[in-house]
């Protein structure tokens, strides 16, 4: 089934959190005050507007993200998934997940947000021990998480929490004891990320002044590999770089991203991916909240770019994305966006040099990263590509 027919997925961008974290990079922002139903009358203003370009399609995920979508209130939750509904037809089975911080605030809120329809929560808890916490900027400590867990797996059918390793100072040894202690936390999925250094945040400044450093290049590889062997022997394998579930649990919603199915993007600096007319459309909406919500209350929609990609950017997107996960890309998908065969679209020697050298797999189904691929796919790319 072609992206232009088949379900696709539904992005709703909540930008604020009480605090910035110094490692975060995304568009999320701290206010003293907002008015939610101003906020609420503009999300269900722009799914609308999305609604009439999309007529018919039905919606395998809904996935609310952010900033922190957990201080939104359930009845706000509530009224966007009604809208939804109204405009779209759900898959029988959609995921509905919702992004959330471990606070006792935010854990009170579970229940209604069941209420409101969430069936999948993702918390964001980074580590298992209070100093990394305090170093990460986090407002919990360990026992509010395991406290936020526990609410997590009565309230909702599934969870996801998220851990972050390659912190300063940090051992094999002591990532192996808190990989050991979430592991008895865990249920069917768990997303670990290696901090990483963005541009323009508060970590890139203290790091550049030689506040911290990280673990050596050595060190983060053995961190890498211990969390995989670890967590597959658990159960967990990986299925992406840096997300594990156990078989059936993978996240629809970020699977739709990875194998470069269609998708719509609300809310402030969203983005979207729509198949339309045979061509792929990239959208983008204004990334500052009051410049996007005074966008919406004008035109009925915050876009700020609509761009017609091309062949060569399609490939390129479909590739990092791709490769991404342990599956990689079968042929039928090229096929299908770019109407073309593997071999056709790069160049056969570099091709051939990178299956040769253990990064890429190349079988009769699809083209895949290898272990090795994965854990440098930067790299791999760059080669590909060039």
């Amino acid at each position: 089934m072609s992206n232009r027919q088949g379900a696709f997925a539904l992005y709703i961008h909540w930008p604020f959190c009480q605090s910035k974290c110094p490692y975060c990079d995304f568009n999320s922002h701290v206010r003293a005050a907002i008015d939610e139903g101003r906020w609420r009358r503009a999300l269900l203003r722009e799914l609308e507007h999305y609604a009439a370009e999309t007529p018919g399609r039905p919606i395998s995920s809904i996935f609310f993200g952010g900033g922190t979508p957990s201080l939104m209130a359930p009845q706000t939750v509530a009224a966007i998934l009604e809208r939804v509904s109204a405009l779209w037809k759900l898959a029988p089975d959609v995921e509905i997940t919702l992004e959330a911080n471990p606070s006792s605030v935010e854990a009170a809120r579970f229940a209604a947000l069941s209420d409101a329809g969430i069936n999948r929560v993702s918390l964001g808890i980074q580590a298992l021990d209070d100093p990394a916490l305090k170093f990460l900027g986090r407002a919990h400590d360990v026992a509010e998480a395991m406290a936020a867990l526990d609410i997590a797996r009565r309230c909702f059918g599934r969870f996801s929490f998220d851990l972050i390793y390659g912190r300063p100072g940090q051992s094999v040894a002591a990532w192996e004891r808190e990989l050991a202690r979430a592991l008895t936390l865990v249920g069917e999925h768990l997303s670990v990320y290696q901090l990483t250094i963005e541009p323009r945040t508060a970590f890139a400044t203290a790091h550049a002044r030689g506040d911290f450093a990280l673990p050596d290049e050595e060190t983060q590889g053995a961190l890498y590999e211990t969390t995989a062997e670890r967590l597959a022997a658990a159960g967990l394998p990986a299925y992406e770089i840096s997300n594990h579930a156990r078989a059936g649990a993978e996240c629809r919603h970020n699977l739709a991203y990875w194998r470069y199915r269609d998708y719509v993007g609300v809310g402030p600096g969203a983005h979207g991916r729509l198949t339309l007319g045979g061509a792929k459309i990239a959208t983008r909406q204004r990334r500052a909240p009051e410049s996007w919500i005074d966008a919406v209350e004008r035109h009925g929609h915050g876009g700020e770019e609509r761009q017609m990609l091309t062949p060569e950017e399609r490939r390129e997107e479909m590739l990092m994305m791709g490769l991404r996960l342990v599956e990689g890309i079968p042929r039928a998908r090229f096929r299908d966006e770019l109407g073309a065969d593997i071999e056709t679209m790069f160049d056969p020697r570099r091709l051939a040099s990178l299956v040769e050298g253990g990064f890429l797999s190349l079988e009769n189904d699809r083209l895949a990263a290898t272990d090795a691929g994965r854990q440098r796919l930067n790299a791999v790319l760059v080669a590909l590509l060039a």
